[in-house]
């Protein structure tokens, strides 16, 4: 496309165009001088690169960035935990780990849809590693207690870390394994399973702290 472009604008260039008015009368006359031209090939050209420029940036962005997804109690506050990270480009909160698709805090709160509320996190590598990330998730809550955390009781507020890769799978394995041998005394009740489909919560549960400046989950 830019070469068709380039070619049409030095044809412009070196020809010569009728322009027709008043009864029909011809009067010769160039439609763009060439100082014009050469201005619109050159803001062509800077468009042109531009575009490219940023679409190998979004792909760069794209092939970068990694899902992480944690359940670890009340989404609202590991939300809230993880967005502050540097790296960690965008976060929501949701359900996971289920038997039914399309799921509402409603049916999740009965306890019945086997869900998990749970928080997808995006992030990019580069800047804080999954291990990092793991180590905040143990930091961030009690993983030695059942379908439950503190007031938050039900299967929903379990602590379970899914994974996206067999990598994640690994390390989470590892970690998994360290944390509980060196601080929970092998307690630690965190499953570790493969992510399922992520169930993006009401928006009403999305960035709640932030909405409602709470410092804690309520009862």
């Amino acid at each position: 496309m830019f070469l068709l472009f380039y070619h049409f604008i030095h044809f412009l260039l070196d020809q010569r165009s009728f322009l027709y008015f008043n009864n029909n009368r011809m009067i010769n006359v160039y439609l763009f001088n060439k100082k014009f031209l050469k201005i619109l090939l050159f803001i062509f050209i800077a468009i042109n690169c531009t575009h490219v420029k940023h679409s190998r940036n979004k792909y760069k962005g794209e092939i970068m960035m990694k899902k992480a997804t944690f359940a670890a109690g009340c989404f609202w506050g590991i939300q809230a935990k993880f967005q502050v990270l540097k790296g960690v480009y965008e976060t929501s909160v949701g359900y996971t780990g289920g038997n039914i698709r399309n799921p509402t805090y409603k049916l999740v709160c009965y306890g019945n849809t086997g869900h998990a509320e749970a928080v997808e996190i995006v992030y990019n590598p580069r800047e804080i590693t999954y291990e990092e990330l793991l180590e905040v998730f143990w930091n961030i809550h009690d993983p030695t207690q059942v379908n439950r955390q503190g007031p938050d009781i039900g299967s929903q507020y379990r602590s379970e870390i899914f994974y996206h890769s067999e990598k994640q799978k690994k390390l989470a394995e590892l970690s998994k394994t360290r944390i509980n041998n060196e601080k929970f005394n092998g307690k630690i009740a965190t499953k570790i399973t493969k992510a399922d489909a992520f169930w993006k919560a009401e928006e009403y549960h999305q960035d709640y702290y932030k909405k409602n400046g709470l410092a804690a989950c309520p009862k």
